[in-house]
């Protein structure tokens, strides 16, 4: 799904003053600022995607901003998140629009941040809004609402494939991660209004690997078990290849989430019953836009929560 670069954010006006960073400075208009995305891991299709609707959006606007882009090799690899943020911190960066690979471990850095004047905006993963207040600090989020994306794919999923007393395994993204914990929320929201029961819920770490071997054991304990929800597409790439060598393919339903090229050959055949488009390629420029206008000294369209939500679409077999 492409979406056009403006007019799609889908938020509510402003009820109350939000603060947003600490003081600073808004950007001169001769001055073009350097703005720093900071992603997760880069083998997944989803961030490779998002990188590069930045860097389009970038080369349409070459004289609004400079864009620097990092992602980390693995999704665990907070560390190493962390240090990428210090260095672009340290390199000049006017704005950081970030995908933290745990809502939590992130929060540090992003007080660094914003405490030498950098504007910070949350993207995908929101930070843990508790352990920022504690902080001092409101960084606003921009994104979907993975609870409500989750949701539909499990309803499509009962609706069209099980019934009532029907055994699921959940196959979630990093726990200590804000979206991996709403779109477990949203498939078990799901699953229990149509009566499914819930056998497993165990973490991929939303990768390809950990997904198909977290899906194996499922299989392998749960004989009776009709589908896999996976919190990501990779993870349930993992799980379409461990249903194909357990011999359950058409037995076993496999759902995802994320709408990433590699999935749609499966979506169109079968092997994946649905996923959920989160708007990929924009989800970088919608935070973008945002820090801009926050460089201007203007406030970005953030509801009562601090949220500028953006859409979701169930993908279902074409």
């Amino acid at each position: 799904m492409k979406l056009p670069f403006h007019g799609r954010l889908l938020a509510l006006a402003v009820t109350s003053a939000v603060a947003l960073c600490a003081p600073f400075t808004a950007v001169h208009a001769d001055e073009k600022p350097k703005v720093a995305l900071v992603m997760k891991s880069l083998a997944n299709e989803f961030f490779r995607t998002m990188e590069d609707g930045a860097k389009d959006y970038q080369k349409a606007h070459p004289e609004d901003f400079d864009l620097v882009a990092h992602g980390i090799k693995n999704e665990t690899d907070t560390g190493e998140q962390i240090r990428i943020v210090e260095q672009m911190v340290n390199s000049g960066a006017k704005a950081l629009v970030i995908a933290p690979a745990d809502s939590k471990a992130l929060v540090s850095a992003v007080k660094k941040a914003m405490d030498q004047g950098v504007v910070v905006i949350n993207i995908d993963n929101r930070l843990d809004p508790e352990l920022l207040k504690s902080k001092g600090i409101s960084v606003p989020f921009v994104g979907p609402d993975n609870r409500k994306g989750a949701r539909l794919v499990g309803e499509y999923l009962a609706q069209q494939k099980l019934k009532a007393g029907d055994q699921v395994g959940i196959i979630e993204g990093v726990p200590t991660t804000t979206n991996a914990q709403q779109r477990t929320a949203g498939f078990k929201d799901a699953m229990q209004a149509a009566q499914m029961n819930i056998v497993s819920v165990q973490s991929g770490n939303w990768e390809i690997d950990k997904g198909n071997a977290v899906a194996a054991s499922m299989l392998n304990e749960y004989p009776d078990l009709k589908a896999l929800l996976a919190g990501n597409d990779s993870m349930a790439l993992g799980a379409v290849a461990a249903v194909r060598a357990a011999g359950k393919a058409g037995q076993v339903q496999v759902v995802g989430y994320d709408n990433i090229n590699a999935i749609k050959p499966m979506l169109k055949d079968g092997r994946v019953l649905a996923t959920l488009d989160q708007a990929a390629s924009q989800q970088a420029v919608f935070g973008i836009q945002a820090a801009l206008k926050v460089l201007k000294g203007e406030k970005p369209d953030v509801d009562a929560d601090n949220v500028i939500q953006t859409p979701v679409k169930l993908i279902t077999q074409p």
